[in-house]
């Protein structure tokens, strides 16, 4: 297998169109974006997910050779699952997916459901490799476990993942609100990585946590972060993640709840004129993520332009 290709879909990329900050318009259809309005800045995942949950396949998928519940470690919930197209002949870069839930909830996939297959399907389905992990919950799991299951999740890729056809000397990570929080967490930390370094080669964050000591706390997270809110400063990511060394693309909502959109404009005001930050219009805190793999196409054809530029 020829390793450092470019699938299909990455080789017909239109030039990138900048970096920086940008809203970005979207293709949402109109009636989606009027009942997304009427949901407002809020995380209702069963009224979203009945939106475009009609718009996403089922199993099986033609094309996709997919490896389930693949154990990372010995815990129940470290498992990930793998989606490849069916027939590549290049080894493809590989999209790292990590699901939010608000720290105590959440799965990487759930029966009758296509999130979050659809995440990882679309990056098989565009010339790379789909990774989608799950971890361990709060309380249960409190921190720093989910950055440390995020490491063990990119060290499981760099030994394994060139026999599903990816390639291991070009990964990216992509995280979605308590997901992007513990990506966040992986990146920022240097103690989580090993010894060659971050091992990326790009990172995605969008609608995360990155100052603690600024976000509104609440029951779930200080069931992850704790209770101490003097341990704040130094469990946050905003200082580590200006030094990022690899790529950085953050993404918000305009509907996402207001702590986010803060967030990402606290860690956008730092951030250099290389990192890509992106504020997706008509979108929800959850729309953002469910509409990867339908025909609104704006946040994905984003993304794949960016892990084009950063290889």
């Amino acid at each position: 297998m020829a390793k450092h290709g470019f699938g299909p879909a990455l080789r017909a990329l239109r030039p990138a169109p900048g970096s920086g900050a940008a809203n970005m318009q979207s293709d949402m259809p109109s009636d989606f974006a009027e009942k997304i309005a009427q949901l407002g800045r809020v995380i209702d995942p069963p009224a979203t997910a009945a939106l475009y949950a009609p718009l996403h396949g089922r199993e099986p998928h033609a094309g996709i050779r997919l490896s389930r519940d693949i154990a990372y470690g010995p815990a129940g919930r470290q498992k990930l699952d793998v989606f490849q197209a069916e027939g590549a002949t290049e080894q493809g870069p590989v999209l790292i997916f990590v699901h939010g839930g608000g720290f105590t909830g959440g799965n990487k996939s759930n029966p009758g459901s296509p999130f979050y297959d659809n995440i990882p399907l679309w990056a098989a389905r565009n010339g790379l490799v789909g990774v989608n992990m799950t971890y361990p919950l709060a309380p249960q799991a409190a921190w720093p476990s989910a950055a440390e299951n995020v490491a063990s999740v990119v060290r499981w890729v760099h030994g394994h993942i060139a026999s599903h056809g990816g390639d291991p000397a070009r990964i990216f990570l992509f995280g979605h609100s308590a997901g992007a929080t513990h990506a966040a967490s992986y990146v920022a930390h240097p103690q989580f990585h090993d010894a060659g370094g971050l091992g990326l080669s790009g990172v995605i964050l969008m609608s995360g946590i990155y100052d603690l000591t600024t976000f509104p706390p609440a029951p779930n997270s200080q069931a992850y972060f704790g209770e101490d809110t003097a341990r704040y400063a130094e469990r946050s990511t905003l200082a580590g993640l200006l030094k990022c060394p690899a790529p950085l693309m953050i993404v918000a909502a305009e509907l996402d709840p207001p702590p986010f959109v803060a967030q990402y404009e606290q860690l956008a005001g730092g951030l250099g004129p290389a990192a890509r930050a992106i504020r997706l219009a008509k979108h929800s805190h959850l729309s953002e993520g469910y509409a990867i793999g339908t025909a609104d196409t704006t946040l994905s054809d984003q993304i794949l332009d960016f892990i084009r530029s950063a290889q």
